[in-house]
């Protein structure tokens, strides 16, 4: 079977995971071409069978590239979807579409009219242990599912440079655990309630977005999601899942530099967890690759789609409006349901 050719575009820190695990786990999946401004030279030198180019709009229109692979900024990401579109490619975008509501509507529609197969990197999805949890409440090993609690805390805030251009912890950091909370209920939320707080650094607040948050979300049977976000944890980066059912309650912890455990006379001791999201989703990053080169080789539906994106987004809108005004909000308000294609 011929290889697949991809392109991708831009060489960054998640550019470069995709790229070193592609060549090394796909050999079914051709790397076409390479896009970024400021690419390694040395990187054509060694792989003399790629072409790498600085401009990713050519890149895109290259008549060989059947898929390609988004890794650029943020605010690149809705110009390189819809020439994508256009052009016809299959693509992988790196979350989220835009920091746009109705942009991120409009770009959902227009893949799905133009039958273009679309994945979100909702990468925490594809974690083996949470891929695992997820089967097990699939497979009613807990019963109904009643609560889920996920905690998600970074090691340490962003540059303020980031922070300012991310749109906000909402939209950058907790819509990754509003799709997990999608994603494990596998129900849709009918209401959101949040609070927020700068507790970590005034420069946070003066940059305009909070550092710590807690999230409640109401699924339209009435079960709920509580989800809380910290920009700073002391001792590293803090990733766990708690699922309760009628049956019992799966729980997953966090990932650690060892599994050692030390017993001596002050106390039992053991490792932190890991420092960084890119080696706490290693595996993670893996198995998102795969599950998009399947769903194009064998012409099943992506993952995490665009509406996936674009419930993920509406959610943090809806959080972000209820910090602000102190009360819940529903995702039937209008500010927040724009139109999309189911």
């Amino acid at each position: 079977m011929k290889p697949l050719n991809i392109a991708l575009l831009g060489m960054g820190r998640i550019g470069k995971i995709h790229f070193k695990n592609i060549q090394q786990h796909f050999p079914e999946v051709n790397i076409f071409a390479v896009a970024d401004p400021i690419y390694d030279p040395s990187l054509t030198e060694k792989y003399k069978k790629i072409v790498f180019s600085r401009n990713a709009q050519e890149v895109i229109a290259l008549p060989d590239v059947e898929a390609i692979l988004i890794c650029t900024p943020t605010s690149s990401h809705a110009e390189l979807i819809e020439k994508g579109i256009r052009s016809g490619k299959h693509i992988f975008c790196e979350k989220p579409m835009d920091l746009s509501l109705e942009r991120t509507a409009a770009l959902q529609a227009m893949a799905a009219q133009a039958g273009i197969k679309f994945m979100l990197g909702f990468n925490r999805r594809f974690d083996p242990d949470f891929m695992q949890a997820f089967k097990s409440v699939r497979a009613g090993v807990i019963g109904d599912v009643q609560i889920v609690k996920i905690t998600s805390r970074d090691p340490g805030l962003p540059p303020l440079d980031y922070i300012k251009n991310s749109g906000g912890l909402f939209l950058d950091m907790a819509i990754h655990d509003f799709d997990m909370a999608r994603y494990i209920m596998a129900k849709e939320v009918a209401e959101v309630f949040a609070k927020g707080l700068n507790l970590v650094d005034r420069a946070v607040g003066e940059a305009g977005d909070i550092d710590t948050a807690v999230t409640t979300l109401i699924f339209e049977d009435g079960t709920y999601a509580v989800i809380d976000n910290s920009r700073k944890a002391a001792y590293g980066y803090d990733q766990r899942l708690e699922i309760f059912g009628n049956k019992g309650m799966i729980k997953v912890e966090n990932n650690l530099h060892n599994r050692n455990i030390i017993y001596d006379e002050n106390g039992i001791h053991h490792a932190l967890p890991l420092d960084f999201f890119m080696d706490r989703y290693a595996n993670s990053y893996l198995n998102e690759m795969k599950l998009f080169f399947e769903a194009l080789k064998y012409d099943k539906p992506m993952p995490a789609g665009g509406a996936d994106g674009f419930k993920a987004m509406q959610i943090a809108y809806a959080a972000k409006l209820s910090m602000q005004s102190g009360l819940p909000v529903k995702l039937s308000d209008p500010a927040v349901n724009v139109n999309q294609v189911p």
